[in-house]
C-alpha cells in the first residue's frame, strides 16, 4: 500500500467524520480523494463515488425513518425527476461526450476538466451557501404538510439528478434550500427528505447506470465504506463537543479551498 493510499484511507474515515458532524459533504471529499489519491479516471471517481454517498446516507436514514422527518410526497415528486436525471446523466451524457471536448486558441478542454470544473463550480456555491448568512426565516415562511404538486419541483428534480450523475454528488446543499423555498417543508423535513432522495438517488445510479458497464472493486469499495461509518460514529459522538457554527464556517473555507485545488490541479497543472 502506497503513501497515498494511507491518505486516502484516512480521507474515507474524514468523510464520514465530516457526515457525522455536519450532516453532508460527502460527496465533497470522495470525488477529490478518490481521483488524486487512488488515481482513479472521473468515471470511475464519480461512480465509486455515487455508491459512497448513498450507503453513507443509509446511516444518516435510520434516525429519519424513526422520527418521521420526511415527506413522502416530495420524495416522489422530487425524487423521480432526479433518478431520471441521474440516470441520463450515467447511461447517455457520460458516454456521449468525446475525451476532448473543444478546443480554445490551442488550449483543449478534456472530459475530465468538464467534469472536475463543473465539481468544483459545485463546491464553491457549498461553501458560499454555507458562509452566506440569509436573511430568510422559517417563521417567513408558508410551511405546509400537504404539499402540492408545483412544476419547479420537477424541473429542479431533474436539473439536479444531471448534474448529480454528472458529478458523482449528492446535491444536498442544494436539494434542502429547494425544497424548502419551492415546497414550503420545515427545515428539518427538508434535510430529512433530501437525504432520503440522495441516498435512493445516489444508488440508483450507481446500480442502474454503472454496475453493468464497468468492473467493480468491492473491496475497495467496502473497505472505504466501512472506514466512512466509523467516521460517522466518531463524528456523531464529538458534535456533541464542538461549536456548530465555527464547525460550519471552518468546513465552508475547507471546501473552498478544495475547489481551488481542484482548479490548479486540472487547469493549470494538467
Amino acid at each position: 500500500m502506497s503513501f497515498l493510499e494511507i491518505i486516502g484511507y484516512l480521507g474515507a474515515l474524514l468523510i464520514g467524520l465530516v457526515m457525522g458532524l455536519t450532516g453532508s459533504g460527502g460527496s465533497i471529499l470522495s470525488v477529490p480523494i478518490l481521483a488524486y489519491l487512488f488515481k482513479y479516471d472521473e468515471k470511475t471517481a464519480t461512480a465509486y463515488s455515487l455508491f459512497i454517498v448513498g450507503m453513507t446516507a443509509i446511516v444518516g436514514s435510520w434516525r429519519i425513518f424513526k422520527y418521521g422527518e420526511i415527506s413522502t410526497r416530495l420524495i416522489w415528486y422530487f425524487g423521480l425527476p432526479a433518478i431520471v436525471g441521474i440516470l441520463l446523466s450515467r447511461r447517455v451524457i457520460l458516454p456521449m461526450l468525446p475525451e476532448e471536448l473543444f478546443h480554445v486558441f490551442g488550449y483543449y478542454v478534456s472530459r475530465r476538466m468538464f467534469i472536475f470544473g463543473l465539481f468544483a463550480a459545485m463546491m464553491l456555491l457549498a461553501s458560499y451557501t454555507m458562509l452566506h448568512k440569509t436573511d430568510l426565516k422559517l417563521s417567513d415562511l408558508d410551511v405546509k404538510e400537504d404539499i402540492p404538486f408545483h412544476p419547479l419541483i420537477l424541473t429542479e428534480g431533474l436539473f439536479l439528478g444531471v448534474v448529480m450523475g454528472l458529478v458523482g454528488a449528492g446535491g444536498g446543499f442544494l436539494m434542502v434550500p429547494a425544497l424548502m423555498l419551492i415546497a414550503n417543508l420545515s427545515i428539518k423535513k427538508a434535510v430529512g427528505t433530501s437525504l432520503i432522495i440522495v441516498c435512493m438517488n445516489s444508488l440508483t445510479g450507481f446500480f442502474l447506470g454503472d454496475f453493468f458497464f464497468m468492473e467493480i472493486d468491492w473491496s475497495f469499495l467496502f473497505r472505504f465504506v466501512l472506514l466512512s461509518f466509523v467516521g460517522i460514529i466518531l463524528g456523531g459522538y464529538l458534535v456533541k463537543f464542538i461549536d456548530s457554527e465555527r464547525l460550519k464556517k471552518g468546513f465552508a473555507y475547507f471546501i473552498l479551498s478544495m475547489a481551488l485545488f481542484i482548479f490548479v490541479m486540472e487547469f493549470v497543472i494538467h
